[in-house]
């Protein structure tokens, strides 16, 4: 009896002493990701007390950005953002739990908390956010995740007559459709209790930059990544603990809120342009954009032969011309 309580004692100081390892290390981790990647906007508060993290320039009419899985408003600010401010007011947010912007005022955001923000939460966030900032009639462009939360956005126009309306959408390889299957088991298990509790804390941790640097190629693939955006885009950021929760759990709870959300496409009647490459095996242009533009008569998509996930990036003359032909079609330009 003795000499297993003496191996359960040893178990639970190793198991103890791991714990306060693992979470030292996050939380060093943490701090030298907000200092080397700190917030490049301004803040606005919404309802609720949260924090919007976005970033404002240019002139003319609105174009709002909203980025995808596991980013932030870096990703445009590397590109695509100052090639529009000729022309446009551009602002790009963080979405709620994502770079700086806090989580949906309410969610709950404990280590064995499931909930991961609904697109209806996020676009309800932002458009508040929006708002506040005197954005009116914008054209609002949806990278990936991004894509889905853009939609919604459009969707909400349908049942509420606002300033910050979308005069129009312009989805880069977005996120719209339910797909079959479940997403494997990087987001059932991280997005779990077990996961928030034990493996998010472990990965934010103790995984090497070589391995962030290997994702973000496979985001990009068949393409490479632009030289410089591995330094640029914060990517370290996103394995902040409270980050990479909120991130797996929006995107593994995703999929009940895209089958109601399909059946109202159809309704939709503003400009709708697509951008997605053939090459997307992240998310599939066939599961995706080809059934929306299948369903919704004012959606025009452009087929990128050969591309993969990051058409803004790998040729943003065409994400710039397929935001002028939104703009145009809505009477904005």
């Amino acid at each position: 009896m003795q000499l297993a309580l003496k191996a359960l004692t040893l178990t639970a100081l190793t198991f103890g002493l791991g714990a306060v390892l693992t979470g030292c290390t996050a939380t060093y981790r943490d701090k030298a990701a907000e200092q080397a990647f700190p917030p490049i906007g301004q803040f606005v508060t919404v309802q609720g007390g949260a924090k919007v993290h976005y970033l404002q320039a240019g002139t003319g009419p609105d174009v709002v950005l909203i980025h995808g899985a596991g980013g932030n408003l870096r990703d445009f600010k590397f590109d695509l953002f100052d090639k529009l401010t000729d022309h446009y007011r551009v602002t790009a947010f963080d979405r709620p739990g994502l770079g700086y912007t806090d989580r949906f005022p309410g969610i709950d955001t404990g280590a064995l908390a499931t909930a991961g923000e609904s697109p209806l939460q996020q676009a309800t966030m932002l458009r508040e956010a929006a708002s506040q900032l005197g954005i009116t009639r914008p054209v609002v462009v949806g990278h990936s995740m991004g894509g889905i939360v853009a939609y919604q956005w459009a969707l909400m126009g349908l049942d509420t007559d606002s300033d910050v309306n979308a005069a129009g959408m312009v989805s880069l390889a977005g996120v719209a459709m339910p797909w079959p299957g479940d997403l494997g088991p990087y987001y059932t298990i991280n997005a779990s209790a077990f996961g928030g509790a034990v493996t998010i804390p472990l990965i934010s941790a103790f995984v090497p930059t070589a391995k962030v640097e290997d994702v973000i190629e496979g985001t990009f693939a068949p393409q490479p990544a632009p030289d410089g955006y591995a330094d640029y885009i914060g990517a370290p950021l996103a394995l902040r603990p409270e980050t990479f929760r909120a991130n797996v759990r929006q995107v593994n709870t995703l999929r009940p809120h895209a089958v109601e959300m399909s059946k109202r496409y159809p309704d939709l009647t503003l400009p709708i342009e697509i951008l997605h490459g053939t090459a997307d095996t992240t998310v599939p242009i066939e599961i995706h954009s080809d059934k929306v533009a299948a369903l919704v008569p004012s959606a025009h998509l452009t087929r990128m032969d050969g591309i993969g996930h990051m058409p803004h990036h790998v040729d943003p003359a065409a994400a710039v011309t397929a935001i002028d032909r939104a703009a145009a079609r809505a009477g904005l330009r």
